[in-house]
């Protein structure tokens, strides 16, 4: 399988990247706010102590698609997100992430969108999650429904990401792969909401609420 995606999507995400390398753990230090569309986050499943990953590595039974896993590790590089809308855009940067809304997770490293369908996870034979498309463009089962409480995604609060193809839920059960990523858990896709599919936003550059979009002034 190639490197990361090569286009503008994924130069605009490395160059994100390469701004959290020489500023690193400013997020956690933030301010309480809210989660806004364009932010480039590490997302965290409260329940068992992961960050949401992908990488190079292709699953080796059902899609074949770049597998997508959870890892302990709070640096690894492998962690971040961009938060993006659908392909008839509807999330401008800045603006925040109402609850309800469906969004893109996009994998800064290899740009290929956080993605669900019908086949059995390798491990638990739940709904197994991907990575897939090119330069962050996809199909309709990249979408998945911000549910939270309240008006808008906030960076405190637990939310759950629920496809809007499928209707499961992004989740991890404690599954852990063996070489040659061994140590990582699954995550995959639940049915029903429970105590394995909920996330909180954590490290990243998070672009202030109502920012001048032509400027894009960015917060850690």
């Amino acid at each position: 399988m190639r490197g990361a995606s090569r286009g503008g999507v994924a130069g605009t995400l490395l160059a994100l990247l390469l701004v959290l390398s020489v500023r690193s753990g400013g997020a956690s230090k933030a301010s309480a706010g809210l989660v806004t569309c364009g932010s480039v986050l590490k997302l965290l499943n409260t329940h068992h102590k992961v960050r949401l990953h992908s990488h190079d590595i292709k699953y080796g039974s059902g899609s074949g698609q770049q597998s997508v896993t959870g890892v302990e590790a709070s640096d690894d590089a492998n962690s971040y997100w961009r938060i993006r809308g659908g392909s008839e855009g509807g999330c401008p940067r800045g603006l925040p992430v109402r609850c309800g809304q469906a969004v893109r997770l996009t994998h800064v490293l290899t740009g290929k969108n956080l993605h669900t369908h019908h086949f059995p996870s390798p491990l638990s034979n739940n709904q197994e999650v991907s990575a897939f498309g090119e330069d962050g463009e996809g199909d309709d089962l990249d979408l998945w429904t911000v549910r939270c409480s309240g008006q808008h995604w906030e960076r405190e609060a637990s939310v759950r990401f629920q496809h809007v193809g499928t209707s499961v839920f992004l989740s991890v059960t404690g599954e852990q792969y063996g070489s040659p990523i061994r140590g990582q858990h699954e995550v995959h896709g639940m049915s029903s909401a429970n105590a394995h599919n909920t996330w909180k936003a954590m490290e990243g550059i998070f672009i202030k609420p109502g920012a001048d979009l032509s400027t894009g002034h960015d917060e850690l």
